[in-house]
């Protein structure tokens, strides 16, 4: 399993809008970089706040947890958390796995960037959790950098992508808060198995 350089990245990925990884006086870079490429976060946040003291539990997450903002920059109380999303749409394609980590710039501010792998024919603006660690509260920059994304290229073609299972969080639009099929009313479905499937066509990669 190899990294993507940034002329394969140019190639080979769907970034939308796609940036170059230029300077930018007094803005969090952004952008293609020699081995991955630097997101945007958009200008939509949901907040955590606990004003309904709500409990947090992942099979039946209560909206009402969060307090929604859209603006050019965000404020995350002490010691707590907001979902964003990307600038950028990414369409991954089928052999390849995206780790994502947080900024240098933020992580010394004891800001903490969490997503995770974006799976292979994974497709949409990418939903960001964003941690405010310090006992003060946080700044969060929209339309500058959040966090850069890896791309992995596989040895193999897998068997069964995110498209084929057919991911809850495929082309989502908008923050999209925690779903787990089967709960809350969320409709269950199996996971198909490799003998469900036509084998991929190793020709066309």
């Amino acid at each position: 399993m190899g990294v993507l350089p940034d002329w394969m990245i140019r190639r080979d990925i769907k970034i939308e809008p796609f940036a170059e990884g230029r300077f930018r006086p007094g803005v969090i870079s952004y952008g293609v970089t020699s081995y991955g490429y630097d997101v945007r976060i958009g200008r939509r946040f949901k907040v955590f706040t606990n004003a309904w003291c709500s409990v947090v539990d992942p099979k039946h997450f209560d909206p009402k947890s969060f307090v929604d903002i859209e603006a050019d920059s965000v404020l995350i109380p002490p010691n707590s958390f907001a979902l964003a999303e990307t600038v950028e749409y990414i369409e991954v394609p089928r052999d390849i796995l995206c780790i994502c980590v947080g900024k240098s710039t933020y992580a010394r501010c004891g800001i903490i960037v969490n997503v995770t792998p974006l799976e292979p024919e994974w497709r949409g603006k990418v939903t960001v959790e964003i941690s405010n660690t310090t006992p003060l509260p946080a700044r969060i920059y929209a339309g500058e950098g959040i966090a850069q994304i890896i791309f992995l290229k596989a040895e193999a073609v897998c068997h069964v992508s995110y498209a084929d299972k057919k991911g809850k969080y495929q082309d989502q639009t908008g923050l999209t808060l925690p779903r787990v099929p089967g709960s809350n009313g969320e409709t269950a479905t199996r996971e198909p198995s490799p003998t469900d499937l036509p084998c991929p066509h190793l020709a066309d990669h």
